[in-house]
């Protein structure tokens, strides 16, 4: 069975949602869901999440994965939201740990708040297989961009998260907690290593003047013509590239908020003695 795939493309972030679903009437997958957020008032909204909840009713999905690639740091995760909405399983790669360990610390979050992924449904192994109701599926370990990053194998297409964007954009960058260029290096390659005609599915895009968004690409594309890591690259080149690139990186708008809610599955966190939840900053820490 081929799988059936819907993007939606959230303009503010430049994040990619993609609902992967058997047939309609069956069951579906939504992969790096969106919840929007308002820095400058604090205040959340569903309407990308929402959006998607219109497309399963449409086609009458049963919601059966909640699938993130990994706790990303530019838009808060709307999976909580439409686990509350329409059930399925909150998943991740099981290094969240590593992750969260991380974030707690410089976050100083409530000594409660468990550091071994508890906060999400499943955690998933390298190359673990899952089914998507008859679509068969396999969590792909492609650490680099962070410790934890998972990509999703669903018959010919692969949802790679952060490891790649399109050709003329290159790469995600690895000077997070738990980065590693050589490690992100070593995932691309593993990934390019499938079938050239294999089609992928991207997290983001941010395209040059004068292309529109596109968030599908294939394997032999990317090895013909990304910029950071076309066929002949090599690791130490790209490691080079990538450090030098990254120390002129600023720290994504979101980053703050984004992680403290991501690393427990989209939730906010617990509500203090007046009924509100609080983000916290910490100053002069990173």
């Amino acid at each position: 069975m081929t799988a059936q795939i819907e993007s939606f493309f959230d303009t503010q972030t430049c994040t990619a949602t993609h609902v992967v679903f058997d047939e309609t009437g069956g069951h579906a997958a939504i992969i790096d869901p969106v919840l929007d957020y308002d820095p400058k008032s604090g205040r959340t909204r569903t309407e990308s999440a929402d959006k998607v909840l219109a497309f399963l009713k449409t086609h009458q999905l049963r919601l059966q994965w909640l699938l993130e690639t990994h706790a990303h740091a530019d838009h808060l995760s709307g999976a909580h939201y439409l686990r509350q909405a329409n059930g399925g399983k909150i998943a991740i790669g099981a290094h969240i740990n590593e992750v969260q360990k991380v974030f707690k610390n410089l976050f100083h979050l409530e000594p409660e708040f468990a550091v071994n992924g508890a906060q999400f449904d499943v955690l998933f192994a390298e190359d673990q297989e899952f089914f998507i109701g008859k679509l068969k599926a396999k969590a792909l370990f492609v650490p680099g961009h962070t410790p934890a990053d998972m990509a999703y194998q669903i018959d010919d297409a692969v949802f790679v998260g952060d490891t790649l964007f399109m050709p003329d954009v290159g790469t995600a960058r690895c000077d997070f907690p738990g980065g590693d260029a050589h490690q992100l290096y070593h995932s691309i390659q593993k990934l390019l290593a499938l079938p050239a005609q294999t089609r992928l599915f991207l997290c983001h895009d941010y395209p040059p003047a004068g292309r529109a968004v596109s968030l599908q690409t294939t394997v032999a594309a990317q090895k013909a013509g990304n910029i950071h890591v076309h066929d002949g690259i090599s690791e130490a080149a790209f490691v080079a590239m990538r450090k030098a690139r990254d120390s002129g990186l600023d720290m994504p708008v979101l980053l703050l908020p984004a992680v403290q809610v991501n690393i427990r599955a989209g939730a906010l966190p617990p509500p203090e003695n007046n009924g509100v939840s609080y983000l916290k900053i910490p100053m002069n820490a990173l």
